[in-house]
Formats: structure tokens, sequence, C-alpha cells
């Protein structure tokens, strides 16, 4: 057979014997990877002449797309709203962690902060591919201090700020830069909001609407906007009320803009949200369901005493309180755990679980053309499970960086 090097001198390795989800759809075909990239094999065959120089068996495992996190604070020990001089290792701690837990791609998430924590903290997270190193950053998600103090949940209220007259400068002072910044968790009704959220959106930063008080009108506006998600749906916002539904009447409002889609992170971890909520969620609107982990530093550490920014929590097996309190503060579920109990309490097919912690946060962030997804040219970013949906390997640019320490599959 003629050699495909004429194209390019990087080996072809093929993925067989297994089920790959590609188009909604779990799908017996073998996965072709080279230079990082999801290979077309027909291409491969009639245009190239070429062949597989590896081949690898799969052992009849489910190959899906990494997993991407866009709400996580940190893990391991590690607080991303805590300004330390070894911040950089830090991040890469978790960042390589988290590939046990099939997470390609993450968003380090501060909560409210002073000024002074997001000025030595972001200029420290910067926007980089994953590899054997760890899972790869897409930016930072902001999460206040731009919020209702109402619903402040675990965020301290001497952080809190408000939009004064100059509202996006007053934004741009607190934070200090914009530069790795992908997502801004705001209260839409807070004055000015509004022009904050334009601004953002104009530069391709994600508006998410949590921590408020808002009702349905003012989250329909928000939208309007340009907001296009909700940080997790039900916690830290009014409870759904039939007469005014508040941001959670996002997921069936009639007004959305044409062609536009809203987004909610979702916390499936068994605390966050009971399972019946899941799936009231999850059935009146499938296709906008994000999973988030939003975990903090004792995820992966012994129950105790741990942080968050500003507060000290204590974890009580699967709970994290702020200490002394019954105020939940973030989560201790891993991304793999959380695809395994939305799957189970909704009772949803293995593809839908899979594509909300893959394919709907890639949609979300605008980033579906290469990641969340298996199709020809994307990033061959994917994790091989199996049927019960534990994670046995994680490849990011087609490499293995995890493999569970077992023999065999």
């Amino acid at each position: 057979m003629p050699s495909n090097k004429s194209v390019s001198d990087a080996p072809i390795v093929q993925f067989s014997n297994c089920r790959i989800l590609r188009d909604h759809q779990l799908q017996r075909e073998d996965l072709w990877v080279r230079e990082g990239k999801i290979l077309n094999p027909e291409k491969l065959f009639f245009d190239e002449k070429g062949s597989a120089d590896v081949q690898l068996d799969c052992k009849d495992c489910i190959i899906a797309p990494g997993f991407i996190d866009v709400q996580i604070n940190g893990g391991f020990g590690v607080d991303f709203s805590l300004a330390t001089d070894d911040f950089k290792s830090g991040i890469d701690l978790v960042s390589q962690k988290i590939l046990s837990h099939g997470v390609t791609s993450f968003c380090p998430t501060l909560v409210t902060s002073p000024p002074s924590v997001y000025h030595q903290v972001l200029p420290q997270i910067s926007v980089r591919n994953g590899g054997a190193h760890g899972a790869g950053i897409l930016g930072a998600h902001l999460e206040g201090p731009f919020i209702s103090k109402e619903k402040k949940g675990a965020h301290p209220e001497h952080c809190l700020r408000t939009f004064e007259a100059g509202a996006f400068q007053d934004l741009l002072a607190t934070y200090g830069s914009l530069d790795c910044v992908q997502i801004v968790t705001l209260a839409p009704e807070m004055r000015r909001s509004s022009e904050v959220i334009q601004e953002l959106t104009k530069r391709g930063i994600c508006v998410s609407l949590g921590h408020s008080v808002a009702n349905l009108s003012q989250a329909e506006e928000a939208v309007q906007h340009g907001a296009t998600f909700i940080t997790h749906l039900f916690n830290a916002m009014l409870p759904f009320h039939h007469r005014d539904p508040g941001i959670v009447g996002l997921l069936t409002s009639d007004k959305i803009p044409a062609g536009r889609r809203v987004f909610y992170g979702m916390i499936s971890d068994g605390i966050h949200t009971n399972p019946a909520a899941l799936r009231i969620a999850h059935r009146a609107h499938p296709k906008g369901l994000v999973l988030v982990t939003d975990a903090i530093a004792g995820m992966g550490l012994a129950p105790g005493r741990h942080t968050l920014g500003q507060q000290v929590v204590e974890i009580d097996g699967l709970n994290t309180y702020i200490a002394g309190t019954k105020t939940l503060s973030g989560s201790v579920a891993t991304m793999d755990t959380c695809v395994r109990h939305f799957q189970e309490a909704t009772g949803c097919s293995v593809e839908t679980a899979l594509e909300a912690a893959s394919l709907h946060p890639a949609q979300l962030l605008g980033i579906e053309h290469k990641k969340g997804t298996l199709n020809y040219d994307s990033d061959a970013d994917f994790l091989m499970l199996n049927d019960s949906l534990y994670v046995q390997a994680t490849y990011i640019a087609g490499e293995e960086v995890w493999r569970q320490d077992v023999s065999g599959m």
C-alpha cells in the first residue's frame, strides 16, 4: 500500500473495538487520530491511500469527548480565590489531578474576592492547551462580586459590589484585566447591569446570571442584551413561583432572541439539587443543561475544615458548609460522579449524560468546532469509559494522559 507520508509524517492511530459518541449516538466505529486531531478515514483511504501506523484495541469501551468543567473553584487543597505565591503550581496540580475525572478542559473559577485578589491572581491564569501536564485552561470564570446580597450564598458580604456611574469601568477596575476571562457571573437586577452585559458580550465574554433575586422579565432583558448562561440553576436565586418563575423561567421563556440558546449549569451531586428538580430542568430544556462541579479546595481531601476564598468551610461527607452554618458552599463532587448521578437521577440516555458535560459546555463557550465532539478535524480530547460511565483512560490531543491503574479494561 502506498505510504501516507505524502500528507504528514505524523503517525496515524486507529482506536478500534469501541463505541464512539458522534451525532448524539453511540456508534460502533473506529476512531482515527493524527497530529492531535480526529481524522476522516474516508479521506485517509481514498485521497491519501493511507493506513494506520498504530492500532489500539479498546476492548469494547465507550469513547466520548473529554469533559469540560466551566465552574470549578479548586480542589486537592488548592483554592483559586486565594492569592498565594505558588498559585501557578496550585493550578497545575488541579489541572493534573482532574484528568482522572475525565476533565480535559476547565475554567478556573474565582468567587467574590477583594480587588487585590483579582489583581494578583488573574495575571497568573493563562489560556493554554491541555496535555500530559494536565487539562487545558479555557479562561477564568469570575463569579461575583457584582451579585445580590440576599442571595450571596457562600460569598463574603463585605466584598460584594454594585455598579456605580461608570459601570463597566468599575468592573474593569475591580478585576484589573479581562485578558484571560471567559465567564462573568452577575446579578441582572443590579442597576446598570445591561450596559455591563453588552460590553462583556462585545468582548466575547460569556455573561452568566446567578446569585440573584431577578424576576423573569429582568432575566429576559439580560438575555436580550447578550447573557447566555445561568450559574448553578436553583441555587442562590429566587425559588420557582408560578406567577413569576424568576431566572428559572428562562428555561421555557418565549422571549429568548431567535437563534439564541440559554444554557444553565447544574451541580448534579445529589446534594445541591433534589433529583426531582434535576428532572424538571432536564425535561423542560434538555439542550441547555451543562454539568458543573462547583468543586472547592476540599475536593479530593478528607472531611474537615478547608477554604473557599475568604471563607472557612467544613466538609461533612458530601456536604460542604460555611463553618458554623448550614449554608452550602460549593461541592466536593468530581465531574465523572456528576455525570453518573445525572444519568441515574433523570433516566436519560448515556449519550445525553455525556453530552451535558462535553458538547453543551463547548457550545456555551462557542468552541464546539474544536472541543466537545468527536467530529472530524476537532481536537482529539476524549475519554474511554466502561458501560457504568467510569473513566478508564483520558486522552488529550490524541495522547494518553491518564489511565486507570488496573490490569485490563
